[in-house]
């Protein structure tokens, strides 16, 4: 996803690592959620997705009456085609609404107004990155969707890996894909105990504990703290600028 040529700091030198490479130090991975968690695009996606099926299908489409956050892309797209239209789609259908909705995604998102980076991201993963530490993603959007959506901000060039909504239609599944990318980015080896994923859903807490690995709510979404430390998270934090130190930075 991130060309693996740019300096974290946005010269353009070529740096030493890939951003979020990894280092023998640290082995274990830090893997982010998008949505509500590193960004929020203002309603960009529901946008996009209302456009794609009122051009295809001919119907209006409120992308939360029939599924909810965290949800892989793909089965955003089936849900509210069932929801609305009342079957399932062909897999040509469903193809032709994903490839429409990515491309109203980055209109969308590139108006938005009510774009924004969640407190402490940038920081955070400036951290990480000088710290030489492995990181990446794990994200019910697709590759293309999730380029577009940190794209906006420049925080596409800290990563070099994830798991996405197009590897995947399960969360868990694409949990288990991002630490096999890490494993891969990381020489082979990966400390599974030593890893942890960040979200702002009971989703991404489930998921990280399917997979394996540790789960640290941030209430930056629509879930509080309690709430996600209800939802089993490991810990739970306002924001990510209280994430540092439960990350060893």
């Amino acid at each position: 996803m991130a060309d693996l040529t740019n300096h974290p700091d946005g010269s353009g030198r070529e740096a030493e690592q890939p951003a979020g490479s990894g280092s023998e130090q640290s082995p274990g991975v830090v893997l982010f959620d998008i949505d509500g968690t590193l960004i929020d695009t203002g309603g960009a996606s529901d946008r996009a997705w209302h456009r794609a099926f009122l051009e295809l299908h001919d119907v209006d489409v409120n992308v939360p009456d029939y599924t909810g956050k965290g949800v892989p892309d793909p089965a955003v797209g089936a849900a509210c085609f069932r929801g609305a239209i009342g079957r399932d789609p062909e897999p040509g259908e469903l193809a032709a609404l994903m490839e429409l909705r990515g491309r109203y995604l980055a209109e969308e998102v590139e108006r938005s107004p009510g774009y924004r980076v969640m407190p402490g991201a940038f920081e955070l993963l400036e951290a990480l990155t000088a710290a030489g530490r492995l990181f990446g993603l794990i994200t019910g959007n697709t590759e293309e969707a999730a380029r577009i959506k940190l794209g906006r901000a420049g925080l596409d060039r800290f990563f070099a890996f994830g798991g996405y909504g197009s590897d995947a239609n399960e969360r868990v599944d694409i949990c288990r894909t991002a630490l096999a990318r890490a494993e891969e980015a990381n020489g082979g080896k990966l400390d599974r105990e030593g890893s942890v994923a960040l979200g702002d859903t009971p989703r991404d807490v489930e998921a990280a504990h399917g997979a394996g690995i540790r789960a640290i709510g941030v209430a930056t979404g629509e879930y509080g703290v309690d709430e996600l430390r209800a939802a089993g998270a490991d810990e739970a934090i306002a924001t990510l600028e209280s994430a540092a130190p439960l990350l060893g930075l």
